[in-house]
């Protein structure tokens, strides 16, 4: 299991705006050159998330984006799932997949629900605050 890159650069934009919350809108130029990535794929991802409601994007000069929420309130999982869709390491284990007709003697689908639900207990607990507060503390 491997996120694309619109997960990855999706939730470095998202800390990116929580490690500047309260400071006002951040310029997409600033967010792509803080972390290394295209200001043009920047903006899709951001695009998405807006729709999805946890960006804000403000007009004019000093113009930018922003959390629409506390970096608390939005967890690892939330971005990812926005910009990725279910997390899973196989298809057989994700939430709307049809029923395996293998199901019964399957012997990986215990080991492929388990590393689904772990997965998913970390990103589901890992909120945007948390990376703020780990990215401060080590360094």
């Amino acid at each position: 299991m491997r996120l694309s890159t619109k997960g990855r650069y999706g939730l470095k934009a998202m800390f990116e705006l929580a490690l500047h919350s309260g400071e006002g809108p951040i310029p997409l130029k600033d967010i792509a050159e803080s972390q290394n990535i295209s200001e043009h794929y920047l903006e899709q991802l951001v695009a998405t998330l807006r729709r999805a409601g946890y960006v804000n994007s403000v007009r004019g000069a000093q113009g930018g984006y922003l959390l629409s929420k506390e970096p608390k309130n939005i967890t690892v999982g939330d971005v990812i799932r926005c910009l990725e869709g279910q997390i899973a390491p196989a298809e057989c284990v994700m939430k709307d997949a049809a029923d395996c007709n293998r199901e019964s003697y399957c012997v990986t689908q215990t080991v492929w629900r388990k590393i689904r639900d772990s997965v998913n207990e970390v990103i589901d607990n890992t909120t945007l605050q948390d990376m703020v507060d780990d990215h401060i503390k080590n360094h």
